[in-house]
């Protein structure tokens, strides 16, 4: 297993796992330039963290103030080095679990515990599981500010009163929306 390290905040430094299952974690790069477009939103916010992995978006905005984290994912392989990660930066009282597909959580938003402030979501590429989470947020948005991270040459839908902003890295890109514009 590899791990990452938690870019900034309470636990700045602090490492946690990746898994080994096919997850391909968002960069400390593509993480820091992130959480600095979206940081004034962080504090106190409620937060998910979509397609979560290994946690990392999600603990990283609990690491710079949040203050709860729904984490979704499937795979209970995933989940089990989720809840490691969680328990090893002491986030049990601030996160939550959900073992589900993602776009199928969204379905009843109030039910699910939202809407909420921020929502992350770095979805398996090749697999239109971001294009199908754009649509559900431009339909009915079920955050404030819905981050998506996709390869940089995808076209996501679009609606150009709410498509806030696309930022590329290389082969990565983040498309952010808001409701706040």
């Amino acid at each position: 297993m590899s791990d990452l390290r938690i870019v900034a905040g309470e636990w700045r430094g602090r490492r946690i796992v990746v898994p080994e299952e096919q997850v391909r974690p968002t960069s400390d790069r593509v993480r820091e330039a992130w959480m600095s477009i979206v940081g004034p939103s962080i504090d106190g916010a409620r937060v998910i963290d979509l397609c979560a992995g290994s946690g990392a978006l999600g603990l990283e905005a609990l690491s710079r103030g949040a203050a709860h984290c729904d984490f979704v994912d499937r795979d209970p392989a995933v989940l089990k080095t989720l809840r490691k990660n969680i328990a090893t930066l002491g986030a049990e009282e601030r996160a939550t679990i959900h073992r589900a597909d993602v776009v199928e959580f969204l379905e009843d938003v109030e039910g699910a515990g939202g809407p909420w402030d921020v929502a992350f979501s770095d979805p398996p590429y090749k697999q239109e599981v971001a294009g199908a989470l754009v649509q559900r947020w431009l339909a009915a948005p079920f955050a404030t500010i819905f981050g998506v991270e996709h390869e940089a040459e995808l076209v996501l839908p679009d609606d150009d009163a709410r498509a806030a902003d696309r930022r590329v890295y290389g082969g990565t890109a983040i498309t952010l929306f808001r409701t706040d514009r």
